[in-house]
């Protein structure tokens, strides 16, 4: 049975040196940033958010557990009613065997123990199966941003 654990240090090392970089790669891919300077971009926004790393108020970042082996994590922003999440991933190796849903639920079960009322996110338009995952668990569309390349 998975559960959510508060992130550890070496965790959350592992994490920035993951979520950087494919943060960066993220915003190139959506247009917002150019190659060049998204890594830095990335790196200073990281910073902005967390400067006290896995101390930073209203910040929570926990990691799935699954027998005994991390096979996800999760981050959240409280801001009193509701929270933030920030990040959801699932280690490639563990795709498509059920841990998104439960990520999603367990964080849900934790969001009411805390007193929250709504959690939001983004997802990058062109990450289908993040999109339909949240719409399996009850998310719901409330912003749509659009372009096309001339």
């Amino acid at each position: 049975m998975p559960i959510l654990l508060p992130m550890t240090k070496t965790e959350f090392d592992v994490f920035l040196e993951r979520s950087i970089p494919e943060y960066a790669q993220d915003k190139v891919r959506a247009g917002n940033w150019t190659e060049a300077e998204s890594l830095e971009r990335s790196r200073k926004e990281f910073g902005e958010l967390l400067p006290e790393g896995l101390n930073t108020k209203d910040n929570f970042l926990y990691t799935l557990h699954d027998e005994n082996q991390a096979v996800g994590m999760i981050w959240i922003k409280v801001d009193m009613p509701s929270a933030f999440i920030y990040e959801v991933y699932i280690e490639e190796k563990f795709r498509g065997k059920g841990y998104g849903k439960s990520i999603m639920l367990l964080l849900e079960e934790k969001a009411r123990e805390m007193g929250l009322k709504t959690l939001k996110l983004h997802v990058f338009g062109s990450n289908h199966v993040a999109r339909r995952l949240y719409e399996t668990v009850g998310y719901e569309t409330t912003n749509v941003n659009m372009s096309k390349n001339l």
